[in-house]
């Protein structure tokens, strides 16, 4: 079993054959890429509405 966390709370729980593909991947990744492939398995990753927000009259 594997509990991915985020400051310090549960944002995933894998178990079986997931979690010991993750942990493969993990070996084979650097830091940047353990991170993005975390932020695959929680959902929280670009949304590809980054550009658009920085445009808004809010954020310049």
């Amino acid at each position: 079993m594997v509990e991915v966390t985020h400051e310090g709370r549960l944002a995933a729980t894998l178990r079986g054959d997931r979690a010991a593909t993750f942990l493969d991947d993990m070996d084979a990744l650097d830091h940047q890429g353990q991170q993005d492939e975390m932020a695959r398995l929680t959902g929280n990753y670009k949304r590809g509405n980054e550009r658009l927000a920085k445009q808004h009259p809010r954020n310049r």
